[in-house]
């Protein structure tokens, strides 16, 4: 079994409980273009949008406007503002045991980085709010990597420099969608946890490259401590 010295976590829907926030800034920021709720457009967008869940938020805009990236761009700020706004108004909490689920991983003396979408500015209201400067080893979104994020490799690949680990066999992914796994199996991670907390089914997980499923993040910890639990299992056998 390959020992894991870093895990990277994916923020929205995995570590902390906001898809609905998160979704309604997009329906927000999209009426803002014009595409408002009742159309065959609006369904189409929000459609792209859940398959897209994990990529940057400019990329989710791009492509829905297509060619016209005034328009992606407008959308995206007004996404920013919206998600923002809302945590200023509601708040953001951590899904359950994630904050316990992150103090096992540091006891075992494992780096954790937080990976995401959304944009720094964004990333850094979200830890502000969530107090978790002494849980993590750092946070990275799109704008660490020249833009790329998923499901792209860069993100994974940049927390692996940053946290100085020499082989990508000693890295572990955690996320809720198709583009979390298919990140980081371009990556080269051994171990790559599907998450079913709202994102993507088990089906497409596993299609994006998931060696297994977990249903919380609480069932992290022991999957990479081992447990008789070989990390190139395939995820199927964890139906």
């Amino acid at each position: 079994m390959t020992p894991v010295r870093l895990v990277c976590l994916d923020l929205a829907s995995t570590t902390i409980g906001d898809i609905a926030m998160v979704e309604r800034a997009f329906a927000e920021a999209i009426a803002t273009q014009g595409i408002v709720p009742g159309t065959g457009a609006y369904a189409r967008a929000m459609v792209h949008v859940h398959r897209s869940r994990g990529c940057p938020t400019i990329e989710v805009f791009r492509g829905i406007f297509p060619g016209n990236e005034a328009q992606a761009q407008a959308a995206n700020l007004t996404f920013e503002r919206s998600y923002e706004g809302a945590i200023e108004r509601t708040g953001l909490f951590p899904l359950p045991e994630a904050v316990e689920a992150l103090e096992k991983l540091r006891e075992a003396e494992i780096k954790i980085a937080l990976i995401t979408g959304f944009s720094r500015s964004t990333l850094g209201r979200v830890l502000g709010t969530l107090g978790w400067a002494g849980e993590l080893d750092f946070a990275l979104c799109p704008e660490d990597c020249a833009g790329r994020g998923r499901p792209f490799p860069d993100l994974v690949l940049t927390a692996v420099l940053r946290a100085g680990i020499k082989d990508v066999r000693e890295v572990a992914v955690l996320g809720d969608s198709e583009n979390d796994m298919l990140a980081g199996r371009r990556a080269g991670a051994s171990l790559i946890a599907g998450m079913l907390s709202g994102g993507h089914s088990r089906d497409r997980l596993i299609e994006g490259g998931a060696t297994h499923i977990v249903e919380s993040i609480a069932e992290f910890p022991a999957l990479l401590a081992g447990s008789g639990i070989d990390t190139h299992q395939v995820a199927t056998s964890a139906r």
